[in-house]
């Protein structure tokens, strides 16, 4: 029996793990993933306290990519102040069971 590439093609267009490397890659986005996947809702403020560390501009710039990828949900109130939340996608939540055994081989591998 013949054993399962990660990637036949590897790192190129047809290469599954590189697109999801491409989508969800990065310092930043699986943790903007999982805060969101905990609070169900959130704004982008809270995003900005709780990921210590995290740049406006890159806050933005990946809450951009993960709306454009379709993982991410953005809605706006016509409010003043504006008011916009964001939720995942059904496609993101797809993906949380997986990154929640790439934290449980984490934690069983890693500390």
């Amino acid at each position: 029996m013949k054993k399962e590439s990660l990637c036949n093609n590897i790192a190129g267009e047809k290469c599954g793990l590189k697109k999801v490397l491409d989508i969800v890659g990065g310092k930043w986005k699986i943790l903007i993933l999982c805060l969101i996947d905990n609070r169900e809702v959130v704004r982008y403020g809270e995003l900005n306290r709780e990921i210590f560390g995290i740049t406006n501009t890159m806050l933005a710039n990946s809450l951009k990519d993960l709306e454009n990828d379709g993982l991410v949900i953005r809605t706006q109130y016509p409010e003043m102040p504006v008011r916009v939340e964001y939720s995942l996608t059904a496609k993101a939540k797809t993906l949380i069971p997986i990154l929640l055994e790439l934290k449980k081989w984490g934690e069983e591998n890693l500390f």
